[in-house]
């Protein structure tokens, strides 16, 4: 298996390339030459699998011998053995064909340990064969940089930088990355919005000599290592439903497009999937993207939904390659265009292809408050404000009814205490592991919407120079 960018300019790499590289060096995403194929056949032969196994499955084509089978094996047997659900990601039936699926059991609450907890064991692997070190730099609108941390701290190979917005993150989501005492990780809070993290790390990727001094990596889902783990749960999900026999709707709230584009990868490989409905808040780019074919950028707006608060979304330049039939040229004209102009728009007969299977609904944070209640009043059991609107999504926007709906349940409620609270008067308690977290120190690094001064303040806590001149050059 090799991986080509989609600018297509980039070289054409290796999975372990790929997963030290992070960005391609033309600026574009990673995607695989050719989507793994699996028969209808295949998959159902999956049906009674652990998740760990099917892990194996599904996640070996995209490695393509660059990592030793046993090896691999060991890796994700120990990424999924730090969550508190032996099914890892469970499916809990609300009646009227529509399921949860609970991503929320790894170390951080949130979706993003189901990648994290995979991509640090693969980083020291990888590093350790090498003799390598490497910087990592990624920017969070909340949950990816906790999940992130937690999987890389204390690795002797990696130093982890995480920028995330000051001011705009949950109490929890920004404490879950505070508080943690090792010195290879270090926080930076920017004054500035999610989109300015995630553009000051893309900077910092096409800025080569600082990118080969320090040996960047990357944990956004720009590595296509992270939505590789993802694809798993979408085939996890539907098997536990009726697939591949009856196809699948998935509503996922979603605002980097990561996480949804992970089940379109299922879906090229074979899982059949009726719907992917797109859930947004007020920073609603996608929803009106699959309205209209037009992506416009706005103004990011604080919303109780804080991970999603973006206006700018990095994994859907794989979609569009896609769309574009691989067209690397076309990507580069039309995002370049984005940058600009703040908007371009595909041609009709693009959207008719992309509203196949795609579709989106917006809702405000009043809206979501309803759905937290009403669900709470129904249920007694709480969701966090991300969950309540792709629930909502999927049920304003799913076409057919006789096929199972599937809601992502993205994070815990207790990562927003407060948002749930006032929707419901009930305040959700952390899981015991957790306890504590409003007691530790918190280490608060506040910097300016600056690249240089980002630039700077990696160059002053990083060792990861030291490995590359000791290992003979930069990884990717």
């Amino acid at each position: 298996m090799k991986y080509v960018s989609t600018r297509g300019e980039a070289p054409v790499l290796a999975f372990d390339d790929v997963l030290l590289a992070g960005l391609a060096r033309d600026g574009g995403l990673y995607v695989p030459e050719s989507w793994p194929q699996f028969s209808a056949a295949e998959i159902a032969g999956w049906k009674d699998l652990s998740y760990v196994d099917l892990a194996i499955q599904v996640i070996t084509p995209f490695v393509g011998g660059a990592i030793a089978a046993p090896d691999l094996r060991r890796i994700i047997a120990d990424a999924y053995s730090h969550f508190d659900d032996p099914n890892v990601a469970p499916l809990k039936d609300l009646g009227r064909g529509e399921y949860l699926l609970e991503l929320f059991h790894g170390p951080t609450l949130a979706f993003k340990d189901v990648a994290m907890q995979f991509l640090g064991p693969l980083f020291d692997h990888v590093l350790a064969e090498r003799g390598q070190r490497i910087c990592i730099a990624g920017a969070t609108s909340g949950d990816t940089g906790s999940a992130a941390i937690e999987a890389c701290k204390g690795r002797d190979n990696i130093d982890i930088f995480i920028l995330y917005p000051h001011g705009r993150v949950s109490d929890v989501q920004r404490r879950q990355m505070t508080t943690v005492d090792a010195a290879n990780v270090h926080t930076i809070a920017l004054e500035g919005t999610f989109d300015d993290c995630q553009d000051a790390v893309k900077a910092l990727f096409n800025d080569m000599a600082f990118r080969d001094r320090v040996n960047l990596s990357a944990v956004n889902s720009i590595n296509w290592a992270r939505i590789v783990a993802q694809i798993v749960y979408y085939f996890w999900a539907a098997l536990k439903v009726g697939g591949p026999v009856t196809k699948v709707n998935f509503a996922v709230p979603t605002g980097n497009f990561g996480n949804v584009f992970a089940g379109y990868a299922a879906h090229r490989m074979g899982l059949p999937v009726n719907q992917f409905i797109v859930g947004s808040n007020a920073n609603d780019i996608l929803t009106r993207f699959f309205e209209s074919g037009t992506m416009k950028m706005g103004q990011v707006v604080p919303t109780i939904s804080p991970s999603m608060d973006i206006q700018v979304s990095s994994n859907f330049e794989r979609l569009l390659f896609e769309l574009f039939g691989r067209d690397g040229a076309r990507v580069t004209q039309a995002l370049t265009g984005f940058r600009e102009t703040g908007g371009f728009a595909v041609d009709a007969d693009v959207l008719a292809v992309a509203r196949e299977i795609f579709d989106g609904a917006r809702f405000t944070d009043d809206q979501t408050r309803i759905l937290i209640d009403a669900h709470y009043v129904a249920t007694r059991e709480l969701l966090d404000p991300h969950t309540a609107v792709g629930l909502s999504a999927g049920r304003a926007r799913r076409k057919d009814t006789t096929l199972p709906l599937i809601a992502l349940a993205t994070a815990h409620p207790a990562k927003f205490p407060d948002a749930v609270e006032a929707a419901t008067g009930e305040r959700p308690d952390l899981p015991a592991h957790m306890a504590g977290l409003f007691e530790r120190d918190e280490h608060i690094n506040i910097l300016p919407n600056d690249v240089a001064a980002v630039r700077s303040f990696i160059k002053d806590h990083t060792t990861s120079g030291e490995g590359i001149r000791a290992s003979g050059g930069a990884a990717a």
